[in-house]
């Protein structure tokens, strides 16, 4: 892995980018706001689905609050 990020760093470095780290950590940050959301996502639909479980006549409102829940946090992660 650290290899990896070495010559990630080599390559940008050799097309003149004097910033090259910032390069490499905005990726780094990149990528774990992805991990973060995805991580979220996926308890938001454990959840509801252990809700489903628990009360199956409010499926309609467990589901519009999940999906809405849901968006909040792909928004948050894109910007």
């Amino acid at each position: 892995m650290i290899g990896f990020f070495q010559t990630a760093a080599v390559a940008v470095s050799d097309k003149g980018y004097s910033g090259s780290g910032g390069l490499l950590g905005a990726g780094i940050g990149a990528g774990l706001a992805a991990i973060g959301a995805g991580i979220g996502i996926g308890r938001i639909g454990g959840s509801a689905a252990e809700a489903i479980a628990r009360q199956p006549a409010a499926v309609a409102d467990i589901r519009g609050t999940a999906i809405v829940l849901s968006a909040f946090i792909e928004g948050a992660a894109l910007f």
